[in-house]
């Protein structure tokens, strides 16, 4: 996995290169800290889809470019078979798989996100990132930490919220947890 962090990280130097930005400049711009952001491009950190999104946005290249070196191909449709789409290991606590990787121009970001059940009490890390997002829960039972609300969830349950705002979610119970989400920009 650190590799992969460390090809993506890489990626994201050079297209700042090419922009001829400084890190200041990014960093000020997606308004997080100068270290943070070189803790990002140094590859040797865990890289947030959420951050990876707005980079993308950017520099205006498509998340996949990111995450794989590759632009993708498909205009008209695209098919990922079930478990087939891009595994994508960003944060331990999600297992992502990228369900339109291969369409360009995409209005939105498609995953599926598999959580397993925590076997022990721990910091609930929230994120926030730009845009609107859409969950659909497939499997098992979900605790949505959304600012200061908790909202419990069930298979055929939706929720749809601004992700700008802090927001987390875990599996309850011993069962895996696996969710649908679509991220609007």
């Amino acid at each position: 996995m650190l590799e992969n962090i460390g090809l993506i990280a890489q990626r994201i130097k050079e297209l700042r290169e090419i922009a001829e930005l400084s890190v200041q400049d990014v960093a000020k711009e997606l308004n997080i800290s100068v270290e943070k952001y070189k803790e990002y491009e140094s590859g040797n950190t865990d890289i947030p889809v959420s951050f990876l999104y707005e980079i993308a946005g950017k520099f205006h290249v498509e998340l996949t470019v990111l995450l794989t070196g590759e632009e993708p191909k498909l205009q008209r449709f695209s098919v990922v078979r079930k478990d087939k789409g891009l595994s994508i290991d960003r944060r331990k606590e999600y297992k992502y798989q990228d369900l339109a990787f291969n369409f360009i121009h995409k209005k939105s970001e498609i995953f599926t996100v598999t959580v397993d059940p925590s076997k022990e009490e721990k910091t609930i890390n929230k994120y926030s990132h730009a845009g609107q997002e859409f969950n659909y829960i497939l499997e098992g039972q979900m605790k949505l930490f959304f600012q200061d609300k908790e909202i419990i969830l069930n298979p055929g349950d939706s929720v749809y919220f601004d992700s700008g705002y802090d927001h987390a979610m875990i599996a309850l119970g011993n069962s895996q947890l696996k969710f649908l989400a679509i991220i609007f920009n």
